[in-house]
């Protein structure tokens, strides 16, 4: 089957999403698929590459950060996706298109559909979903709502990465059937060797934005300064002049590195080097950071949200605090800095629990099988 991929992010650019769809493209070539991905170009990134049955293209957005984008960016993403698709229908012809995000990669496979009658596949990722991150998107969803209804309803399939995003997205359009198929990781990539577990290192993987809560871990870890722990938080974003600044009333330097934005092989590294992962996010898909955590062998402090409950077993893999609460943050925090072989306890069995439940094998099968269903 020749299989279209869009998605605005496609390592090394982006973040989860980008992951999530280089894997399954990748997957899906291997099952001997021919898949081309359209994407968006930065830097001196290849326009174009070939490896066996996948074939990737680059567009040019303006793009200026590798890990986030504007609205602008985006509108430009999508303009020359509509553009490059439709001039590949003759050459390349495919019996299908996989979206990532229903905006601004959902807008160009129903354009295809509407042109050469190309049905089409919506992954939802999260921010693409009304309801999501509403301090944040609100205005962007009520502008979009009326596309976002014309985009899924035209699907073949609309697929979500977690239950939390399912519920969301049902509540947005009851009308349309959704599947569920999580985001996975690749154990392999990530070292579960020998590491030390005193002085508690701890870790935060993401964009440096309000939705990931590092605010509110601040809060808590200004309290616990009678322990020896030190905070990487791995990342870049708007948020980061805020963080530097509570560093400074807290009093926390020395105590919180800010590392920015990092290529994948280095974020691998600060994996290996932690001994506990901080994840107090305030809304979820299914967060790659927490799997790529888990696959390293690291125990998990996360938020009692969509996404973050689904991964993380309490009390067998990690522990589970309500979203925004400083002091349950904090007493969890002091429970498990204390107990290194508590914390070793836990991040051994993270790593069964991804190996068992979250490959990317699996999570290629299964949109696969959508995608058969769907032609």
């Amino acid at each position: 089957m020749k299989i279209l991929v869009i998605n605005s992010e496609y390592p090394p650019v982006g973040g989860g999403a980008g992951n999530a769809s280089a894997h399954i493209a990748r997957l899906l070539a291997g099952m001997g698929n021919e898949v081309l991905v359209l994407t968006s170009h930065y830097g001196s990134l290849p326009r174009e590459e070939q490896c066996g049955n996948l074939r990737i293209l680059r567009g040019p957005t303006w793009r200026r950060h590798a890990d986030r984008s504007s609205a602008p960016e985006q509108i430009m993403f999508m303009l020359g996706a509509m553009l490059r698709s439709l001039g590949l229908l003759r050459s390349f012809a495919p019996a299908m298109t996989l979206a990532f995000f229903g905006l601004p990669s959902g807008a160009v496979a129903w354009l295809v559909k509407a042109v050469a009658g190309v049905p089409y596949v919506v992954s939802l990722r999260g921010g693409d979903v009304p309801g999501f991150r509403p301090y944040d998107f609100w205005l962007y969803h009520k502008l979009a709502m009326p596309w976002l209804h014309l985009i899924w309803r035209n699907a073949a399939a609309v697929v979500a990465n977690s239950q939390g995003l399912f519920d969301l997205a049902r509540a947005f359009d009851s009308r349309v059937p959704i599947a569920i198929v999580p985001n996975g990781v690749d154990p392999k990539e990530f070292r579960d060797g020998s590491r030390q577990w005193s002085p508690p290192r701890l870790l935060s993987v993401g964009r440096v934005v309000y939705q990931k809560g590092y605010d509110v871990a601040m809060s808590a870890l200004a309290g616990l300064k009678d322990l020896p722990w030190e905070w990487t938080i791995v990342g870049d974003g708007p948020f980061l002049g805020a963080l530097q600044r509570m560093v400074e009333q807290n009093a926390l330097d020395g105590r919180v590195r800010f590392s920015g934005w990092e290529p994948a092989e280095r974020v691998k590294q600060e994996y290996a080097s932690a001994n506990l992962f901080l994840h107090p996010s305030r809304h979820e898909g299914m967060p790659n950071a927490v799997l790529e955590a888990m696959a390293s062998g690291l125990p998990v402090i996360a938020t009692r949200i969509a996404g973050n409950e689904e991964l993380v077993s309490d009390p067998e893999t990690g522990l589970l605090v309500p979203v925004n609460d400083a002091q349950s943050l904090q007493d969890s925090l002091r429970e498990l800095l204390v107990d290194g072989a508590r914390r070793e306890q836990m991040g051994h069995a993270g790593r069964m629990r991804v190996e068992e439940s979250f490959g990317w094998e699996s999570v290629a099968r299964q949109y696969q099988t959508i995608l058969n269903k769907a032609v």
